[in-house]
């Protein structure tokens, strides 16, 4: 029996790396857009700096995906059940 080099679940360390490559960049891109921004959503209109315009756009990305995994999780579960 082997043990992966790095230990613990091997596979994971790729999507970290690229998780925290992706995080640096979008970081990056927020600092270096800061004007103030008009924006207009369904019948609202506002004016936020962009950063915090793309602060909020990552962030609900971020949970929709997040549900999206879960959902996902969630009917292959079901199916395995029903399939016993």
């Amino acid at each position: 029996m082997t043990q992966n080099a790095g230990g613990g679940s091997g596979g994971n360390n790729g999507w970290l790396i690229g998780g925290g490559i992706l995080l640096v960049l979008l970081v990056i891109f927020i600092v270096q857009n800061t004007a103030d921004t008009h924006f207009k959503f369904l019948f609202w209109s506002f004016t936020l700096p962009l950063w915090l315009g793309l602060v909020i756009t990552a962030v609900v990305a971020f949970v929709v995906g997040q549900f999206a995994l879960m959902w996902r999780r969630h009917r292959r579960r079901k199916a395995r059940r029903e399939g016993r």
